[in-house]
């Protein structure tokens, strides 16, 4: 087991990540790489699927080294990627345009539109009531827009299964990924012509769906030589993110639940069974007769990024020093970053406002405010905004026992403190929190290194530190929630007449 290695591919929102892990979960490489967004209008959200490729030739081969192990040694490969995100290629398997991303919002109107006409069967197949998130209201959209790109287009792929293409040649996804193009029957658990005839989408430009372990395919020749993987090394289909490092952090039981602090905030449950609580969504999860809820805030890690870039970034341009001078003056300020409070809407806002035009703001600035309070009430607006999701989940009678903490913020213990001190629940930090660790779990389910989900997680994942709420702040933090959401209500308005003023000139 010792000499057997697994590698986890992860296509992030931001950048691309590979992890190779040894058969006890022992992290013994990583290597990332940069993926650039295009963001041409307000709202919009764009990336170049060909530079997904270029990223994972990047950051595998800089795993390789970091891991110092013979690509021989690697006995199986899986990948995850954001869900919803749509590509389509040509006759000669060409992208045909760029990729419209999860947070893009340019479909609401498309949204509104399949709702009105076919809501509750939209729910009732695919289980999660369609808004601009998901692929078929995006499809709509180019349908509209750009019919062109749609009448040249003989595949779909969802964006890991684009990536993994490139490296197996094969053309397949799997049932998480059905479900979150929202083109999905979950009584069949494969695509739905009912809700692909809603927009006029036909069934064999649809990809075959298999199980997220099954190995679809080996390594070609020509993307060995680009990765300096062995040619062959077995390949599973994978799934999207939110579905491995959910199960990566050890979630296997209803009523254990995840925050996720990366591009997105995002909030998970496992449930028994399906639990249709729209507009929370539902996603099967990895093990049988599981699925789990997600339902989240738009900018997280990617607030924060832009927090720094615009306040903190030196002349250097070293980016993790700028972080951790963040992240030292928030822990140095009091709760409450004296009246500081900060709504972190920079691209419109999903859950639980659904609202597309929701604008960001600091609030309550005096002269009294330097760099660490804005640093920390970015902490705590997002921690907020995290509340917000827990408290409408808490509304429709979903119940939460154990919260495990993952994504990169969670490596800021002030962070950590700040959300257990806002949602009152203690966090639990797994050593391994992110969706390469949980694709390479699945990978290794695939290859037989691991007989089952549970021997996976048994085997493989570890907690690193626990962090309760304490008391006091809580109620100080419940109070400061309450104008949070006062703002939050008071503004929206505003925020939809800057819009109109706005797109006027």
């Amino acid at each position: 087991m010792s000499e057997s290695y697994l590698l986890g591919v992860d296509l992030g929102a931001g950048s691309l990540k590979a992890t190779i892990i040894d058969g006890n979960g022992g992290v013994a490489g990583e290597g990332s790489h940069p993926i650039e967004t295009s963001m041409p209008k307000f709202g919009w959200s764009e990336q170049d699927p060909d530079s997904w490729y270029e990223a994972l030739c990047r950051a595998v081969p800089a795993a390789l080294a970091a891991a110092a192990v013979d690509p021989g040694a690697i006995r199986g490969i899986g990948l995850s990627g954001g869900a919803h995100i749509p590509v389509l290629t040509d006759a000669e398997d060409r992208v045909l345009r760029p990729a419209i991303m999860w947070n893009d919002q340019r479909s609401a109107a498309e949204a509104r539109e399949l709702h009105e006409a076919a809501g509750e069967l939209i729910i009732a197949k695919s289980l999660n009531r369609v808004n601009p998130t998901w692929a078929m209201a995006m499809l709509k959209w180019l349908g509209r827009h750009e019919p062109q790109v749609v009448a040249r287009a003989r595949r779909l792929y969802i964006a890991k299964d684009y990536l993994r293409s490139r490296l197996t040649g094969t053309w397949e996804t799997d049932y998480s990924d059905v479900l979150g193009a929202l083109m999905a029957d979950d009584a069949t658990r494969s695509w739905s012509p009912e809700l692909c005839a809603l927009i006029d989408w036909p069934l064999d430009k649809l990809p075959p769906v298999v199980r997220p372990e099954a190995v679809v395919g080996g390594v070609t020749a020509e993307a060995a030589a680009r990765t300096g993987l062995a040619e062959g090394t077995p390949v599973v289909c994978g799934s999207n993110d939110t579905t491995v490092e959910f199960f990566g952090v050890g979630a296997l039981e209803p009523g254990m639940g995840a925050i996720k602090l990366a591009t997105a905030g995002v909030l998970f449950l496992a449930t028994r069974g399906p639990s249709v609580n729209p507009p929370i969504s539902c996603y099967p999860h990895i093990v049988d007769g599981l699925y789990y809820t997600a339902t989240g805030t738009n900018s997280c890690a990617s607030a924060h990024r832009w927090l720094r870039d615009r306040f903190f970034l030196g002349p250097d341009g070293d980016g993790a020093a700028a972080f951790a001078e963040m992240d030292r003056l928030a822990g140095a300020i009091a709760p409450g970053s004296e009246g500081l409070l900060f709504h972190p809407y920079l691209q419109g806002e999903r859950a639980p406002y659904w609202d597309p035009l929701l604008r960001a703001d600091f609030v309550g600035m005096t002269m009294r405010h330097q760099r660490g309070h804005f640093a920390r009430a970015l902490y705590e607006g997002i921690a907020f905004s995290i509340r917000d999701l827990l408290e409408a989940a808490r509304q429709l009678g979903l119940d939460f026992t154990t919260i495990r903490l993952m994504g990169g913020g969670a490596r800021s213990a002030t962070w950590r403190q700040i959300i257990a001190d806002v949602t009152g629940l203690e966090i639990e930090r797994p050593a391994n929190g992110d969706a390469s660790f949980g694709a390479a779990l699945v990978a290794g389910m695939g290859v037989g290194l691991f007989a089952s989900p549970r021997e996976a997680v048994e085997r493989c994942v570890r907690i690193l530190d626990r962090c309760p709420p304490d008391p006091e702040r809580h109620a100080f933090y419940s109070q400061l929630f309450g104008l949070y959401k006062q703002t939050q209500a008071a503004l929206a308005p505003i925020n939809h007449r800057l819009h109109a003023l706005v797109e006027q000139g």
